[in-house]
């Protein structure tokens, strides 16, 4: 695989489904989008709630929308050992015996017996891509990421495979600080 394609910081950030979106902001709440994200049909919300550990609480965490199946938080390595939370890598949906965590709304609590991650660093692409790049959804590949003094080689990404996704790579800010030169829109091969 040998491509430049644009690298996106994934902040700290929260999924919910209908149910929780209930619970934390009221019945018949829905997501209020401000701003389209780079894969087609997610965007981030207005709305934000409080992640609480037993430890510390992150104020202001942003849901991105739309809701989903489950509810899952994204947090960075540096987020979880800050509320006291165990980091466990994984990827987005794969929340089976992830550590859990407290959100808070406006309109209530939910406390979650599990869900958060830290996402494994990973490149969407469509099935086009693919075929030109030569890997295959789920496949573990390199990139090499060129900056000024802080050059570097990002191992273990998945790549991740479908028709509703646009290329690009995502990295979470504790990767993203640690490159120093790979900022919101930087090209990678």
């Amino acid at each position: 695989m040998s491509e430049k394609f644009i690298v996106e910081t994934s902040a700290r950030h929260v999924h919910v489904t209908e149910e929780a979106l209930a619970v934390l902001f009221g019945a018949g709440h829905q997501l209020t989008p401000k701003k389209d994200l780079s894969q087609p049909g997610q965007f981030a919300c207005e709305e934000r709630v409080t992640v609480v550990g037993p430890k510390k609480e992150l104020a202001r965490v942003s849901i991105l929308g739309p809701v989903r199946s489950a509810n899952q938080v994204e947090l960075s390595a540096t987020d979880c050992r800050a509320i006291g939370v165990t980091s466990v890598v994984r990827e987005s949906g794969d929340i089976a015996g992830t550590p859990g965590c407290k959100l808070v709304g406006p309109a209530g609590e939910l406390e979650l017996s599990e869900g958060v991650i830290v996402a494994k660093r990973h490149i969407h692409m469509t099935p086009q891509d693919a075929a030109r790049l030569g890997v295959s959804d789920k496949q573990i590949v390199s990139v090499k990421a060129e900056s000024d003094g802080r050059s570097l080689i990002f191992g273990d990404v998945v790549v991740r495979v479908s028709d509703k996704y646009r290329l690009a790579m995502h990295i979470d800010t504790d990767e993203s600080n640690a490159a120093l030169g790979v900022k919101e829109g930087s090209i990678v091969q």
